[in-house]
């Protein structure tokens, strides 16, 4: 097996100490991150009265009609499973320590086009895997909760 290239840095590996990833917010998701840091799930719409369509990823323009103008609806945040994985190492080392958890596409119930991912817990902030993997099902009834700094998590309806 070769040695190290002579010369080469070594890169330090991150540790499992290190925080789990944060979203990467740009100008057109803001609003969403702002609300749900207030514990709120509103979702962008098209604000053309004739039009109204809710639209997830944010963007600028409505894809039906074009309008630039926009708003941010309130949802319930209930919905349904839509699919999930569970992920297993090898993982980044933030999330090796969790493995394995859910990872959950939700469909929500006001509009069951838009889909959210998240994971799987038993309450606000609680630990990735605080579910066990086996509980995962399609089609299983959730609702949104927020950790303490606004990332969207689910929780089971009927634990």
């Amino acid at each position: 097996m070769p040695g190290p290239t002579p010369g080469a840095v070594p890169v330090p590996m991150p540790t499992a100490t290190e925080p789990l990833l944060s979203p990467v917010v740009d100008d057109d998701g803001a609003p969403f991150w702002e609300y749900a840091a207030q514990g709120e799930l509103r979702i962008q719409a098209c604000a053309e009265p004739d039009c109204g369509e809710l639209r997830f990823p944010p963007r600028p323009c409505c894809p039906h009609c074009q309008s630039f103008d926009s708003e941010w609806r309130r949802m319930s945040g209930k919905g349904r499973v839509w699919s999930y994985v569970v992920p297993h190492p090898p993982l980044l080392p933030a999330y090796a320590a969790h493995a394995p958890y859910g990872v959950i596409v939700v469909e929500l119930a006001e509009a069951p086009r838009i889909r959210l991912v998240g994971n799987l817990v038993t309450g606000p902030g609680a630990p990735l895997d605080s579910v066990p993997p086996e509980r995962l099902r399609i089609g299983a009834k959730v609702q949104v909760v927020f950790t303490g700094d606004g990332l969207p998590q689910w929780v089971l309806e009927r634990p």
